[in-house]
């Protein structure tokens, strides 16, 4: 294998387990709870789906990637906020290879070249060093999956053309996955969260932007799937949507979650 740096697992033990035995149940666990698809379903080109720790949101992960089961994909754009380090357009990572408790996923090679005529997009491995946005989507990856390339791309100040720009770019084949990861509002109460994150789920499913960053965190990946959708006559569908007073948080500051599969022509 040739030489590579790898980004090291940030959250591992904190939003997931750090032991790759007890991940694997986790993660397995999860994915038992979701609805089978119906046979003959088609694989989603495209899913939204939460990035906070797997037993606040994992359940509503689960129900976008019991859909990937098996996909046949050769490569998985999987674009994330910053919350951590902010960035200036659209960064690649400087590694290349990811690593979890579950082994490394290699980063898809060809990333920079095919997105060289891009000029928003940048190359800063401080920006992916300790963010979790991608991190968390990785073994749901790696046990649905398997082993694929990913492109990791944190989306910072860039427009919703901006990240479309880059979403379309990389998805050149039938076989590219493009996972968006995002939760909803923040710090609400229940009831208010409620409210606040069925009105950003009604825009996101008629494909209505751009949402803000108070109705959801990845609203800069949000609102470039959305364009990509529209130019792409993509139709999404809601697989699911709770906050983290259904699951394991109190109810007087929730976060919000949903999952959301895009289908229909590439």
């Amino acid at each position: 294998m040739r030489n590579r740096s790898v980004r090291a697992p940030a959250v591992a033990g904190s939003f997931y387990p750090a032991d790759p035995r007890e991940l694997s149940e986790q993660v397995d666990l999860l994915l038992a709870t979701a609805p089978v698809p119906a046979p003959g379903s088609p694989r989603p080109g495209a899913v939204i789906v939460p990035h906070a720790g797997y037993v606040y949101s994992g359940t509503t992960a689960a129900l976008a990637y019991t859909r990937l089961t098996g996909a046949d994909v050769d490569k998985v754009v999987v674009v994330g906020p910053t919350h951590r380090v902010p960035v200036l357009g659209v960064a690649l990572p400087t590694a290349g290879a990811f690593d979890t408790p579950l082994g490394q996923m290699p980063v898809w090679p060809q990333a920079r070249t095919t997105l060289t005529h891009l000029p928003w997009v940048t190359v800063d491995g401080a920006t992916h060093r300790d963010e979790h946005a991608i991190e968390v989507q990785l073994p749901f990856l790696q046990r649905v999956i398997g082993d694929v390339d990913i492109v990791p791309l944190n989306a910072g100040d860039a427009s919703a053309d901006q990240v479309a720009d880059v979403i379309e770019a990389l998805w050149d084949s039938p076989r590219t996955l493009v996972v968006i990861s995002s939760d909803l509002s923040h710090y609400l109460t229940y009831e208010q969260a409620q409210e606040h994150d069925a009105a950003t789920i009604d825009q996101i499913m008629t494909l209505a932007g751009p949402l803000d960053h108070s109705q959801a965190c990845g609203a800069t990946p949000i609102n470039g799937m959305l364009t990509v959708a529209r130019r792409r006559g993509l139709v999404p569908h809601l697989l699911g949507a709770c906050n983290s007073g259904d699951t394991a948080g109190r109810r007087d500051r929730v976060v919000g979650y949903c999952a959301v599969a895009f289908e229909g022509p590439s």
